[in-house]
């Protein structure tokens, strides 16, 4: 007879959402008891918070003492449809946003919050009292895709695949036709100068210049088609690495703007203007990503021959929860969605830099992983992608 009581694997706070902060030196953790936030190199707790209640968005601003919460899970701390910026030195509510619908995300700087729906996006002073500064209508966007540099913003524009890009001093908007199919990942340069798109058939990254629109490259992550989970561009810019569903790290190299170029087409822009662009990608000088050595250079061949791929790749852990639709296939994040999570399920694979060579990788969810690879050359003298350590940040390993 079995006398062993069952593991009760329902025990122990459940991570709603990740989200790196600007620097990405730390990581903010959405509970359904509250939030937490994490140092991202070692993996060490800083702050948590408990609510006995959920908290579906944590965002913080730098290392300060601010982050913008928004209810979630089974038992909401707040509103789904309200935005709290939270001062953790006071432990209290210092601004409070009131929307129609429901909260995707929000992003902050020093001078602005800007606040993602399903088909807009809200962008605010930050002050006391917030001021309104403009509202964009988007696309259908249930991951609440938005990127928030020092110079510009960028987030879906109103047709599926388009990217729009703000002046956020001047307000000038650019329209990038950046792919058919709806975006899936948005992820902008450290230095603004570059924004890194995929979309839901997530075969191709495409990168463009953020100074006159041009596409700066094409890089391919396969041939199958697979879900991005994060985009991330190293400090120097440089580098981006990029997870899938495939459970698979990529890591390509980034061909450098022509600042020159760029200047000259900034004298030649209307102020005000909406502009779109679609210039053909361009190589770097140095065909090492060629994966197909001389095929690439054949013409009439398909097109997967002379793309550009990553030069290292390495496994990362999805974990044990299934990304699965209720029907079993895995499918967009509009589908199967769970209540009080962003973007429906618990997000997987976020990348953040913590160096040029040194990258991590975080995920929600009750199997909430922290994982540390570097960059580094192995014995046959390339570059490769290992994995340097891991843990469960909620415990449990």
């Amino acid at each position: 007879m079995n006398t062993r009581h069952a593991i009760d694997h329902s025990s122990g706070p459940v991570s709603l959402s990740v989200a790196f902060n600007q620097d990405k030196s730390c990581f903010s953790v959405g509970l359904d008891t509250g939030f937490c936030v994490f140092n991202s190199e070692p993996c060490e707790l800083r702050v948590a918070r408990d609510f006995n209640a959920g908290i579906a968005v944590a965002e913080m601003l730098g290392r300060a003492n601010y982050l913008a919460l928004v209810g979630g899970g089974k038992r909401p701390k707040f509103p789904q449809n309200k935005v709290v910026i939270w001062d953790d030195a006071k432990a209290k509510a210092v601004i409070t946003l009131e929307f129609r619908t429901a909260v995707h995300r929000v992003r902050m700087s020093r001078t602005r919050i800007v606040v993602a729906l399903q088909n807009s996006v809200h962008v605010y002073a930050f002050s006391s009292p917030p001021e309104k500064l403009s509202v964009f209508e988007t696309a259908d966007n249930p991951l609440g895709l938005c990127c928030l540099g020092t110079r510009v913003l960028a987030f879906p524009g109103l047709t599926p695949g388009q990217v729009q890009l703000v002046e956020t001093a001047r307000g000038n908007v650019s329209i990038i036709p950046a792919h058919a199919a709806p975006l899936r990942a948005l992820e902008l340069s450290p230095d603004g100068e570059i924004l890194a798109t995929a979309s839901e058939t997530g075969t191709l990254v495409r990168i463009f210049s953020t100074a006159n629109w041009a596409r700066i490259a094409e890089l391919r992550r396969g041939v199958d088609q697979a879900t991005i989970f994060s985009l991330a561009i190293s400090p120097s810019s440089k580098l981006l690495a990029v997870t899938s569903d495939k459970s698979t790290l990529h890591v390509f190299d980034l061909p450098h703007t022509s600042h020159s170029h760029a200047e000259s087409s900034n004298h030649d822009r209307q102020r005000g203007s909406l502009a779109s662009v679609s210039t053909p990608a361009t190589a770097p000088e140095d065909g090492d990503y060629q994966k197909w050595g001389i095929l690439g250079k054949i013409p009439m061949l398909p097109r997967v021959f002379s793309d550009l791929y990553s030069f290292t790749s390495a496994h990362f852990e999805i974990g044990d929860e299934s990304l699965s639709s209720p029907g079993g296939s895995r499918s967009p994040a509009t589908n199967g969605m769970l209540t009080g999570m962003p973007g429906g399920r618990p997000a997987k694979g976020l990348i953040g830099w913590t160096s040029d060579e040194s990258l991590v990788v975080v995920g929600a969810g009750r199997d909430g992983r922290w994982e540390r690879f570097l960059i580094g050359e192995g014995d046959d003298g390339k570059r490769h992608c290992f994995r340097e350590g891991w843990r469960r940040y909620l415990g449990g390993g």
